[in-house]
């Protein structure tokens, strides 16, 4: 007999996911941001708007084919819409923390830099999570996602699914 996830175990389970992707894409971010200001003299928020585009991108394949790949997939066109709408909300959030610090209170060495970015990432992260699991990636009824879950678990990684032959 399986034993169901409770809601809360399912939750902790898409916080895991989603802390892992996104910290990856923390590193993409920062990574990025500071290349760019290290390869080239564009003020700090531009760098930073450039490598969150980065990580938004990023994202969003990490969130689709991992994270949320139990979630519904019809309508991708609406999902990317809406999923770059939010993200460009956490845009703002993120940067607009930085543009606060860098050009308000001019706190603007490298490493105020990347403490207030990464406090902008932070901030808005909070508002990603909430915004892409409500919005973009809808839950499925919980037997769609049994059902999908358990198809993608059959499939062989070294093809394709196997044909399946008509009778006639």
């Amino acid at each position: 007999m399986e034993q169901r996830s409770s809601g809360l175990q399912r939750l902790v389970g898409e916080v895991a996911k989603f802390g892992a992707v996104g910290g990856a894409g923390v590193l993409v971010n920062l990574g990025v941001f500071n290349l760019v200001r290290h390869v080239s003299d564009l003020p700090v928020v531009r760098a930073s708007i450039i490598a969150t585009v980065v990580a938004i991108v990023f994202n969003y394949v990490g969130f689709r084919y991992w994270t949320y790949r139990d979630r519904d997939r019809s309508g991708r066109t609406k999902e990317l819409t809406l999923f770059l709408f939010f993200s460009a909300i956490g845009l703002v959030i993120e940067n607009g923390v930085l543009f606060l610090a860098t050009y308000g209170l001019h706190w603007d060495t490298p490493l105020e830099s990347n403490v207030f970015k990464f406090l902008g990432i932070g901030i808005a992260t909070l508002f990603r999570f909430w915004s892409y699991r409500t919005w973009v990636f809808r839950a499925l009824p919980a037997k769609e996602a049994e059902s999908i879950l358990a198809a993608e678990s059959r499939r062989t990684p070294a093809g394709p699914e196997p044909k399946t032959q008509r009778v006639p």
